[in-house]
């Protein structure tokens, strides 16, 4: 049975935990509002600098010096800096709740930094992003150019709250759950069959029972075995076993947050 492996890491136990990298738009609007960032400390050398001018303090020699210095600082130094301190936060990464971080999940060091900073340089402010845009919209974490080759991506760091009243595992489907292998389904068919555990109490009988046979069918590639149940039943206990690795996933990802920033993240 194939699974895309493409969004998780492994637990030290060689368990296979889902990761959210930050989406396209989100991570374009913290890479702006960083870019920006950059561009404001640059003008404010700029007003700082005519009036060392007037001041006689700079003459036209350390005055090409001190401007190619400050340029390097504003587009290489400061973020760099920023990330190696924060553990691959910045403002921008903030504002949209992302983390850098290794593609293992780790947290990111001065050499994944000045590799980001240095090729930041070319793709963020001496093309005005359109570089970073264009390598981000065709890879699967929205990577840009500095990720591919720093070996790094943009992780997302607020995890949603679980659901207080999480569905019961049926006690018919105790063994099953023992060796079942449920693997990440689509977005949308999770959503299915979520709402329609939520509303099958009220549907038509024989509604109620083709669409629990429908839904099956279309979770059945990602599961296995197949329980000798009744539909709806086995939607259910596959409910509880996706709920239970998300919740297993948040609390890897609560405590590897907190471990870098001190600071617990409740579920």
């Amino acid at each position: 049975m194939p699974i895309d492996t493409s969004d998780e890491v492994l637990s030290g136990e060689a368990v296979a935990l889902d990761v959210q990298p930050i989406g396209f738009v989100l991570r374009a609007a913290g890479a702006l509002i960083d870019m920006l960032i950059g561009f404001a400390v640059l003008i404010l050398w700029i007003f700082l600098r005519l009036w060392l001018l007037d001041a006689g303090i700079l003459d036209p020699a350390t005055d090409r010096i001190a401007s190619v210095v400050a340029t390097v600082f504003c587009f290489l130094v400061l973020p760099v800096t920023v990330e190696v301190i924060t553990k691959g936060r910045s403002v921008g990464k903030l504002a949209v709740g992302g983390r850098i971080v290794r593609l293992d999940g780790g947290a990111i060091g001065f050499r994944h930094a000045f590799i980001r900073g240095i090729l930041g340089v070319l793709e963020i402010y001496m093309t005005f992003g359109g570089l970073a845009v264009l390598v981000g919209a065709f890879t699967s974490r929205s990577q840009r150019l500095g990720d591919l080759v720093a070996g790094t991506y943009s992780q997302r760091v607020r995890t949603p709250r679980l659901v207080p009243l999480a569905p019961i595992l049926p006690p018919a489907l105790a063994g099953w759950a023992q060796i079942a292998d449920v693997a990440r389904m689509p977005d949308r068919l999770a959503r299915r069959i979520s709402q329609f555990l939520q509303t099958a109490p009220n549907m038509v009988p024989a509604a109620r029972a083709r669409v629990a046979q429908n839904l099956l069918a279309d979770a059945a590639p990602f599961v296995s075995p197949i329980p000798s149940a009744p539909p709806e039943m086995v939607l259910l206990g596959i409910t509880v076993l996706r709920r239970e690795r998300e919740r297993r996933a948040l609390e890897f990802a609560n405590a590897r947050t907190e471990k870098l920033t001190g600071r617990r993240v409740s579920l």
